[in-house]
């Protein structure tokens, strides 16, 4: 087996998680990484990167959710990387046009890659400036006094539930 990791592997939960559910509950009164015993009973220090990593994909895959490992300088289609971002191939073409993801052409084709690494530097640049944004709007709204008043929807319900009835 390979050392290095060259692409993406996808991982699906257990059909059975009962071993997934007791190494959960093993991880979640084990504070630091102890060692992987192997099968002819030798043992090997596990690093805190990887005990880390363990507890990730445990968590994950015992909540139902498939696990991909991916190194970061991984290229990804643009369909791949809009289905990651969650948006539409369109959507993400023209992010790519707009310079907000760097992208290159490995031919002389149409086709464009983008690096996992961009994809994910996108995503936590714009969920910063969401956070910024709403860090704004609540202070804003606090400085207009809004959260001083407990508001009254007595009347919107009462009128909402009139429409419904007739």
């Amino acid at each position: 087996m390979s050392t290095q990791t060259t692409e993406a592997t996808t991982v699906l939960p257990p059909a059975d998680m009962e071993a997934m559910v007791d190494l959960s509950r093993f991880l979640a009164h084990v504070t630091e990484p102890a060692a992987l015993l192997g099968p002819e009973g030798q043992t090997v220090p596990l690093p805190m990167e990887a005990y880390q990593v363990l507890v990730k994909v445990v968590e994950s895959m015992r909540a139902g959710k498939a696990i991909t490992v991916a190194p970061l300088d991984q290229r990804l289609t643009t369909q791949e990387a809009a289905d990651f971002l969650g948006i539409s191939r369109p959507t993400l073409v023209k992010l790519l046009e707009q310079g907000e993801i760097a992208y290159d052409r490995p031919t002389a084709g149409r086709h464009r890659r983008v690096r996992l690494s961009d994809v994910l530097d996108y995503q936590i640049r714009k969920r910063e400036e969401r956070r910024t944004t709403l860090d704004q709007l609540t202070a804003d709204a606090a400085e207009a006094g809004l959260y001083d008043e407990v508001p009254d929807y007595s009347g919107a319900l009462r009128t909402a539930r009139k429409r419904r009835v007739s």
